[in-house]
């Protein structure tokens, strides 16, 4: 991407030249004070370890770079790494939509934005999913070069430059692993049963909780309410109805429990 940059950059007579490297954890130590980066970019990864358990020398070069004038780049997990080097304090992020719970579990004082596809905090640039890698990509052209640079770099990858958002992505994924078998007993036959009327009171009583017991560990359990979870379902279900069939909305709103159509539209939007 940043050798076609360039060659944009010669064609329109912009005297400006990326020059990339890929610096590897184990060649850390002698690069750490060898070179000045004007960027630094955390890329995504799919090995936990890689984001979860970042090495202390990683978390300080990276530290050390940033003290030195560089601006920090991340795209999906690569925000944990910034993040572990207490970097994102009190400031705005964005990471992979179905990390945004571990993230805040770990990092409750970072402003994420969950929703975005990139966020610009100053001399710090979060992306979101894998491959926004390309969108920060693209921002980090414009930034640096201009923005009609940027729009003919999207052309020739053929890769659109407009504005996107995280949010049309991303998809209701319940947490089974919580420890409350019970509740997980319930999640299941939510999970089947969804479309059909049913009642808290209900659910508690099958399984032999008070009404207000229920709703505290079924919360603790999943973050979310019964009534809540219900309605992400049946959002969910409706959203895989309509990319994958051609249902109308209104037989849809009906297929997934709901009886007003206006009152679906409202959640659903």
């Amino acid at each position: 991407m940043f050798d076609m940059a360039n060659f944009l950059c010669e064609k329109n007579g912009i005297q400006y030249c990326f020059e990339s490297e890929i610096v590897n954890t184990g060649s850390i130590r002698k690069k750490c004070n060898a070179q000045d980066y004007q960027v630094v970019i955390l890329p995504p990864g799919i090995d936990p370890d890689y984001y979860l358990n970042p090495s202390e020398e990683l978390t300080k070069w990276i530290e050390s770079k940033y003290k030195q004038g560089a601006t920090l780049c991340s795209a999906c997990a690569g925000a944990f790494i910034i993040a572990s080097a207490g970097l994102l304090q009190n400031r705005e992020a964005t990471t992979h939509w179905s990390l945004v719970n571990l993230f805040r579990e770990r990092f409750n004082t970072v402003n994420l934005q969950s929703e975005k596809i990139i966020v610009r905090d100053g001399d710090i640039i979060t992306a979101g999913g894998v491959m926004a890698w390309l969108d920060l990509g693209l921002d980090l052209v414009a930034k640096y070069t201009t923005p009609e640079i940027m729009r003919q770099l999207g052309k020739i990858l053929v890769v659109d430059t407009g504005h996107r958002e995280q949010c049309y992505y991303q998809q209701f994924t319940p947490n089974f692993n919580h420890g409350d078998e019970v509740i997980s007993g319930v999640q299941r036959r939510l999970q089947s049963e969804f479309s059909k009327q049913i009642k808290i009171s209900s659910l508690a009583k099958e399984n032999c909780l008070t009404e207000r017991t229920f709703l505290r560990r079924f919360t603790k359990a999943t973050g979310i309410t019964p009534s809540e979870y219900l309605q992400k379902l049946r959002v969910q279900r409706a959203c895989d109805l309509l990319e994958s069939s051609t249902t109308t909305f209104e037989q849809i709103t009906y297929k997934v429990g709901y009886e007003d159509v206006s009152a679906f539209r409202k959640v659903f939007i």
